[in-house]
This record gives structure tokens, C-alpha cells and sequence, in this order.
């Protein structure tokens, strides 16, 4: 069919777009695909938007909203605001879905984890099971919600357990390996290495751990670690990587399934929210 006729008679586009922070990230590949696969069996086609965590790109995407009519959106959001996003969907007449538990726009459904709690409990598991002490954490900026809350979790869990936080053990990265390998180089500069290191994301965790090799610092006998989202590369490198795993197909089939309710009218009504488990996955690195 005209898919230009069609749009027409029905004041549909047949696109959806989704942004998602870094499509070199794995974590996203499968979110991606699952929503594509899901657009497709709804006939519609989709654009992928990628940000690198920034504000200006996600502006940038909005622009581009505004002037490309999509029917739906998914969202990975670290910057815009409830203000913007209601912008957003003014001007375009959008659906709007973000994977995000610090939106509260009354029409955005939000699918989120409770990446805070399973951070906590990591950092008890180190201490209370194997009985660490000294751990420190690679964080990313405070200005991303996913990282603050992590680290937030991080220093509650210390403080909770009656231990000290070490700053020379906290290390900022930017979500890369590269930043990864930096922070393993700048926390064993110190004349005292924590036990354990907690990593906010796996890509920095994998860094970390190809740098203590290279530093001949035995994992996990001189150190554990810990990443988070179980990419699949976890399982590819030597120690595997203890992790805690995010579900990206569980994650993208929400996403698509609340988007396609919102476009086809079956839901109308306010704001709901998804909650995906997160699971501790033991593995050789711990």
C-alpha cells in the first residue's frame, strides 16, 4: 500500500522513532530490536535516534520531532525535563514512552528498575557473603539520574554496613571502557587498593578488568568486580564478569506494547508505570 495515501486518509504516519542514549552500548542493541520487531507486526516502521548522554543531541532530536510527524516515541532520557517532553508532545500530538523512573509527566508511561535497590544489595552481597570491606565504586556524572541514584545506593549501602568510604576509591567514568581501564589505573596508584570494585555500567567494568590485568592485579583474588546490565561480552572475557542483569527484551517489549496501546487508543487514560526486575548474576570475577 501507499503508505503516503494511507497517512493521509488516516492522519497516521506509520513511524515510530526511538532515542536511546549509545547505540555502540549492547544493552540497546536488543531493546532496539525488540521494539522493531513489535513495530513491524503493527506495520510501522521506526528511526533510531542516538544521543552519547547529551543534552544538546536529545534537544536535537525534539527538533527533529517536530518537524518529522511520527505517530509514537520511545525514550531513553538522562536531561529533558517533564516541561520539555509535554513540549514534545504538544507539538507533534506524539505518544510519548520513556524508559525512566524520574518522569512524572501525567500522559509519558514510564518503564524503569530499581537500579538504587539492586545497587544496594550488591554492595551488602560483597560485604555480608564475601566479606569485603573495602570497596570501591566507578561512578558516572551525578547529572545523570541512573548514576546518582547508583551512587546514592552505593554510599548507603557503606554507611548502612558501618563501613568508611575511601574518595581515593571512587572514580568518575564516562560509561566507556576506556574509562573503565582509567579508573582501575587511577584507583591502584594508591599505596591501598579496595578489595572490590562496583561499576556502574559493564563496558566500564570490562575496562577495569583488562586493566588490573595488564597491571598483573588478580581478579578476583587482589580484586572483585562487579558491572551492571549483563551485556553479552560479560560471558566472552576471562574472568566472566559478575553482574547485575537488566532484561532488555522484557524492557523493549513493554516499551512498544504501552507505545502501540497509546497509539491505537486502547489506553487513554493517565500515567502508568512498569517495573522490570534485576537479578545478581554470580560469576568469576567475584
Amino acid at each position: 500500500p501507499n503508505l503516503t495515501a494511507s497517512s493521509l486518509r488516516l492522519q497516521k504516519s506509520f513511524m515510530i522513532a526511538i532515542m536511546i542514549a549509545d547505540i555502540s552500548n549492547a544493552f540497546y542493541h536488543m531493546i532496539v530490536r525488540t521494539v522493531q520487531d513489535i513495530a513491524h507486526h503493527h506495520n510501522y516502521d521506526v528511526l533510531i535516534a542516538n544521543t552519547d548522554q547529551l543534552y544538546e543531541n536529545e534537544k536535537h532530536f525534539c527538533q527533529a520531532m517536530m518537524r518529522r510527524p511520527v505517530d509514537g516515541i520511545i525514550m531513553v532520557p538522562y536531561h529533558l525535563t517533564d516541561d520539555e517532553i509535554d513540549q514534545l508532545m504538544q507539538r507533534t500530538g506524539a505518544s510519548v514512552v520513556a524508559l525512566a523512573s524520574h518522569l512524572h509527566h501525567p500522559l509519558v508511561d514510564t518503564v524503569f528498575c530499581d537500579d538504587g535497590q539492586a545497587t544496594y544489595d550488591a554492595v551488602r552481597w560483597l560485604i555480608e557473603r564475601k566479606g569485603h570491606r573495602n570497596i570501591g565504586y566507578v561512578r558516572v556524572p551525578l547529572s545523570y539520574p541512573p548514576g546518582l541514584r547508583r551512587y546514592n545506593a552505593y554510599l548507603e549501602a557503606m554507611r548502612s554496613a558501618g563501613l568508611t568510604v575511601n574518595p581515593a576509591w571512587v572514580y568518575e567514568g564516562d560509561f566507556t571502557v576506556q574509562s573503565g581501564e582509567r579508573a582501575m589505573q587511577h584507583i591502584s596508584s594508591h599505596s591501598a587498593r579496595p578489595t572490590a570494585l562496583v561499576v556502574c555500567n559493564d563496558l566500564m567494568a570490562m575496562g577495569a578488568l583488562h586493566a588490573a590485568q595488564d597491571m598483573n592485579v588478580r581478579v578476583p583474588e587482589d580484586i572483585a568486580i562487579i558491572g551492571f546490565d549483563n551485556i553479552p561480552e560479560t560471558t566472552l572475557i576471562r574472568p566472566n564478569l559478575t553482574t547485575i542483569a537488566q532484561y532488555p527484551v522484557a524492557l523493549g517489549q513493554q516499551l512498544a506494547k504501552s507505545l502501540f496501546e497509546r497509539i491505537d487508543g486502547t489506553e487513554m487514560g493517565s500515567k502508568r508505570t512498569f517495573e522490570i526486575p534485576l537479578n545478581l548474576i554470580e560469576r568469576q570475577s567475584t
